[in-house]
């Protein structure tokens, strides 16, 4: 039975190099291009939700915040190319779906089925927090809900008590996962080996891992605005930067 591997100490200075080897990645191989193709068909559905009602628009912010929570998901043809670029090999884009005929691909997709289950549960749990605030109250624009959340002491209830328990849900998913999806695409090992290991890379680093998460809360947060476009040069950096991570974190 495999056990889990010398993790390395590191520094926020450290952070600053696997951003920078991850910004080259993407130099190298720009993957702006999977990125828009798997946020827009999103925020297409969700515009076309809107048009059709206002009864979204509550769930609008968890949904994109939730972004971050199915990030290391859809990063996954990221960290293969880190690799490929790290062993000097072929980053033409078809070895992106390799990770389809990765020996730990049954693993890889326990871990994503419970990063999405997360996700929904997060997504419950924020609209039973907003109708427990707001009730059945009818939203009858953009405008006089955004009015509601910021001008009336139960909307500032919700962001608070909102972002208290995305903090929760964001801790949960940055210690199970924050090197998870790279581990399992180098080494033939379990979910569950990988996420021991990741949680005790957080316990090990738990200064640098809390920077990483701001970054990437950051990042994400930026690169949101305006119309999600950031998020498409912003997401692939981490990906990248996130394989860098792991092979800063994790000894051979």
């Amino acid at each position: 039975m495999k056990s889990i591997p010398k993790i390395n100490k590191i520094t926020v200075e450290d952070l600053m190099d696997v951003i920078a080897r991850g910004l080259n990645d993407f130099k190298q191989k720009p993957s702006h291009i999977l990125l828009l193709a798997i946020i827009y068909p999103i925020i297409g559905l969700l515009a076309a939700r809107m048009a059709a009602g206002y009864d979204i628009i509550p769930l609008i912010f968890p949904i994109v915040s939730g972004f971050a929570l199915l990030g290391p998901i859809a990063a996954l043809g990221l960290y293969e190319l880190s690799r490929r670029r790290e062993k000097d090999m072929s980053l033409a884009w078809r070895h992106v779906f390799n990770i389809c005929h990765s020996p730990a691909i049954g693993s890889i997709s326990a871990l994503g089925i419970l990063l999405t289950v997360i996700f929904l549960v997060w997504l419950v749990t924020a609209l039973m927090l907003f109708k427990t605030i707001f009730g059945t109250a009818e939203i009858t624009s953009i405008g006089a809900f955004i009015s509601q959340v910021l001008t009336t002491s139960a909307g500032w209830n919700l962001i608070l008590i909102g972002c208290g328990v995305g903090f929760v849900f964001a801790v949960v998913v940055l210690s199970i996962s924050v090197i998870s999806f790279p581990m399992l695409l180098d080494k033939d090992i379990s979910a569950a080996l990988a996420v021991q290991t990741s949680v005790k890379v957080v316990m090990t680093n738990p200064v640098p891992i809390a920077v990483w998460g701001t970054i990437v809360a950051g990042s994400m947060l930026v690169g949101s605005i305006p119309f999600f476009v950031g998020l498409c040069v912003v997401m692939p950096v981490l990906g990248h930067s996130t394989w860098h991570l792991y092979r800063k974190v994790v000894a051979e």
